[in-house]
């Protein structure tokens, strides 16, 4: 029963998502192979790790794991039923030693790929500007360095659940999907810095059609 519940909640929440959002899934995530990746994306909402998700083939995001914080999902039963049962959440506890979190990720990606957000915490206007990114990234892929990393820039998330909303607004929502990159051997801030380009680069093509 509560497999059945889980799968009918991911299929209406996918469709409200996409309802919602207007999101149209880029051909680069249709057309994604079945391999383990890292999806990592700018960080607006609680709610952008479920445009990438509903964005994904159905076999392709079965083995598909959001990283997220265990304060906000376990905070009601809800919410901890959609962690569990739905999304298959990783949950990392910001009291926890941060080696217990990248272990916890690394354990993950044996089996499953990831959707991170580097910047850590959700940014509050709508500037271009990354926040930095945490280190958490980098010690990850070092952990892995076979696995690519997917940049996906998201528009527009933030006007879609305001902070202190309850009730999402609907906002027509765009993913843009950039090149893998790979963990090459490079020191912390080298590494930290290609990942923030790469992701950026996103944000300067949708200027780009924009102006178009």
């Amino acid at each position: 029963m509560k497999e059945f519940l889980a799968a009918a909640l991911d299929f209406i929440l996918c469709r409200i998502t996409i309802f919602i959002t207007g999101v149209r899934p880029p051909q680069e995530l249709l057309n994604i192979g079945d391999g383990t990746k890292i999806y990592y994306a700018n960080h607006a909402s609680h709610g952008d790790f479920l445009l990438i998700f509903v964005s994904l083939p159905y076999r392709v995001r079965r083995r598909v794991r959001p990283v997220a914080a265990a304060e906000y999902w376990e905070s009601g039963p809800v919410r901890r039923f959609l962690a569990k049962n739905v999304f298959n959440m990783v949950l990392i506890s910001r009291r926890k030693d941060p080696l217990e979190a990248l272990t916890q990720m690394s354990e993950a990606l044996r089996t499953h790929s990831l959707i991170i957000f580097p910047e850590g915490t959700r940014k509050m206007n709508d500037d271009l500007a990354l926040q930095p990114f945490k280190s958490g990234i980098f010690r990850l892929a070092q952990q892995c360095p076979d696995v690519p990393l997917v940049p996906v820039w998201i528009k527009n998330a933030r006007n879609v659940l305001p902070k202190g909303f309850m009730i999402p607004i609907p906002l027509l929502c765009e993913l843009i999907v950039g090149e893998e990159i790979f963990y090459g051997g490079e020191g912390k801030g080298e590494f930290l810095q290609k990942a923030q380009d790469a992701l950026l680069a996103m944000s300067e093509t949708q200027n780009d059609k924009t102006k178009a």
